[in-house]
């Protein structure tokens, strides 16, 4: 094989391994500027097709690489160090956003399971998507507090959803987590409640584990339950 249909067959390759659509001579000079007539194309492309590097399907005018066109491409690959940069790079990026995936459905599962354990509001933030899941607005519902003054209630679960992470942002929150009771909460709307987080870190992720409730809440129990649900999810 001339080094002319070397180019030609590598042109073929590289068009079907794309598209997986036959490649006509036309398109080969259109795209790839070789610096020859058309005519000369197409007679390169029989002489490839009578050497069995790419066949005619019944459908198309153009051509596809056969097994021997393929073998031929594998053999004569080189090691190539910014290829396997870039390979390395499109990995880390999926493995990221796998991770960020699972990592969401464990901060749901765990946030769930400590809302009803705890029978308050629990959330978790995930700074990497500036957003914080919560479970467990039916719980305060059901307290006195809450239901006695549905207009409060409206106001922390909006605040809940809409300035929590922002709040907890501005937070430096010890590992050993921290406790905001009643007025001690930076959030005007929070200051009927109390609020227990405390930092976590799983798949290379980080943000805050944390409780909402009443200000009578069992404080033992929650902060104990908070500490368990920190290492099922680590």
């Amino acid at each position: 094989m001339d080094p002319r249909q070397q180019q030609i067959l590598q042109a073929i390759l590289e068009s079907f391994i794309k598209t997986a659509a036959p490649v006509g001579s036309r398109f080969i000079y259109e795209t790839y500027h070789f610096g020859v007539s058309p005519a000369t194309i197409r007679n390169e492309m029989m002489a490839l097709e009578e050497e069995g590097y790419i066949a005619q399907p019944h459908t198309s005018a153009g051509r596809v690489p056969t097994s021997r066109a393929y073998r031929l491409m594998v053999d004569q690959l080189q090691p190539d160090q910014r290829l396997f940069t870039r390979v390395r790079q499109d990995l880390n990026r999926v493995r990221k956003q796998y991770l960020l995936q699972r990592t969401k459905e464990q901060l749901y599962e765990a946030v769930a399971i400590l809302a009803a354990a705890t029978q308050n509001v629990s959330f978790a933030t995930l700074p990497e998507l500036e957003r914080v899941f919560y479970v467990g607005v039916g719980n305060i519902l059901k307290q006195p507090e809450f239901s006695a003054d549905p207009v409060a209630t409206t106001r922390v679960v909006e605040t809940l959803e809409h300035e929590l992470y922002e709040a907890l942002s501005g937070l430096e929150i010890l590992p050993e987590g921290a406790v905001y009771i009643g007025e001690e909460n930076l959030i005007p709307e929070f200051q009927s409640c109390s609020l227990l987080a405390i930092p976590y870190g799983h798949n290379g992720f980080k943000g805050v584990l944390g409780i909402l409730g009443p200000t009578r809440m069992d404080y033992a129990y929650n902060l104990a339950a908070l500490k368990a649900a920190l290492e099922f999810l680590n």
